[in-house]
């Protein structure tokens, strides 16, 4: 029985890259996984535009601070009296506010305090998404 007494010179990586490639698998599904939540059967909307959509009222506060309702320029008087209105015709009124990014703080407060003497239960604040 003869024995190779050779000294290896290079060291065979396919092993430790087999592994490397088992454990990112593992890590893409778990990542995904967490990400995803919990499952549940959504219901299915018609292709239509729905009332909701029709109905809805857009309060937008401008860069020099002026409050629109829809695109009409209002005084928060105006805007709590319209709104009102909206409201009693539709209890279920959805508001979105827009508000530009420069504006003080104090103007959005002031219109989401309004809403809220309102009682308008459904509220949205539309932002920009950015798309890097």
């Amino acid at each position: 029985m003869e024995f190779d007494n050779s000294i290896y010179d290079d060291i065979n990586v396919t092993p430790m890259l087999d592994v490397a490639y088992v454990l990112l698998i593992i890590f893409i599904i778990m990542t995904t996984a967490t990400i995803q939540g919990i499952m549940v059967n959504l219901p299915q909307a018609s292709a239509k535009p729905s009332m909701a959509e029709s109905r809805t009222k857009a309060v937008s506060i401008s860069a020099d601070g002026q409050v629109y309702l829809e695109t009409y320029p209002v005084t928060m008087d105006q805007l709590e009296s319209l709104l009102g209105q909206y409201k009693a015709a539709d209890p279920g009124l959805p508001v979105v506010v827009k508000a530009d990014a420069s504006i003080q703080y104090q103007k959005v407060v002031d219109v989401l305090d309004l809403v809220g003497r309102l009682e308008i239960k459904q509220l949205g604040l539309v932002t920009q998404n950015l798309v890097k």
